[in-house]
């Protein structure tokens, strides 16, 4: 496969991540989780008792985070994050960090460092990254920009389940409005809000099953792919 950089844009609990991940180990490419590393500031945040009113606060704390992807115990090409050395893949996915994880990520300083790091970590292209401002802030120049999108209920559903399955006993309404909050503050935010990029793929995924839209991805991947090399033979 030609190395491209695929941008995984769309609402929560849609199967971003997990669709993400998955084209990333059928392609070989490496997979980048950005919503993870907002969660993992918000950890931050919320331990160290930052202010999110206070941009100097805020600065002093960005200049205390560091975070680093590094390859779980099977080995997969995709990561999981750290936080100043600390693994904390499973306490950034509780309630507590997604009840605040979109005032954190629409704080313009937090969007700075965190969009820095990951246009970094994708100079070498052969990437699969998802969240909610990929393909129209990070990478613009994205070779395949997908945009998700789901019905609400049905989300719901899902990331009741995904709590679930992490032993987080979450009632199904208290789910919905942390979801609709998220929505709001996602799509109204000053700082790179939650919008379909105009060359983005909208793919509804309320009625398909992940292998479904993985393959989805997969074929529009082998699109532009055939297509860049058509163009670099025509010059």
């Amino acid at each position: 496969m030609h190395n491209i950089i695929i941008a995984i844009d769309g609402y929560s609990a849609c199967g971003k991540s997990t669709t993400a991940k998955l084209v990333a180990e059928k392609l070989g490419f490496t997979y980048i989780d950005t919503g993870a590393m907002y969660r993992a500031v918000t950890l931050y945040f919320l331990d160290n008792y930052v202010s999110l009113d206070n941009p100097k606060e805020i600065e002093r704390a960005l200049a205390q985070i560091h975070l680093s992807f590094h390859i779980d115990a099977k080995g997969a090409n995709h990561g999981e994050i750290f936080l100043n050395g600390l693994n904390v893949e499973s306490e950034i996915r509780t309630m507590r960090i997604s009840d605040n994880v979109s005032q954190v990520s629409a704080i313009k300083e937090v969007r700075i460092a965190m969009v820095a790091q990951q246009q970094r970590m994708g100079k070498k292209k052969a990437i699969v990254m998802d969240g909610r401002d990929i393909g129209t802030y990070v990478f613009p120049e994205a070779e395949l920009k997908i945009f998700m999108a789901a019905n609400i209920e049905i989300r719901a559903t899902r990331r009741q389940e995904e709590l679930l399955e992490k032993g987080q006993l979450i009632s199904f309404d208290d789910v919905v409005r942390n979801i609709a909050s998220r929505d709001a503050i996602d799509t109204t935010r000053k700082e790179s809000p939650l919008v379909q990029a105009p060359d983005a793929v909208l793919i509804d995924t309320s009625h398909l099953t992940i292998e479904e839209q993985v393959e989805i991805v997969l074929h529009y991947a082998t699109n532009r792919v055939t297509y860049q090399i058509t163009q670099a033979q025509a010059q």
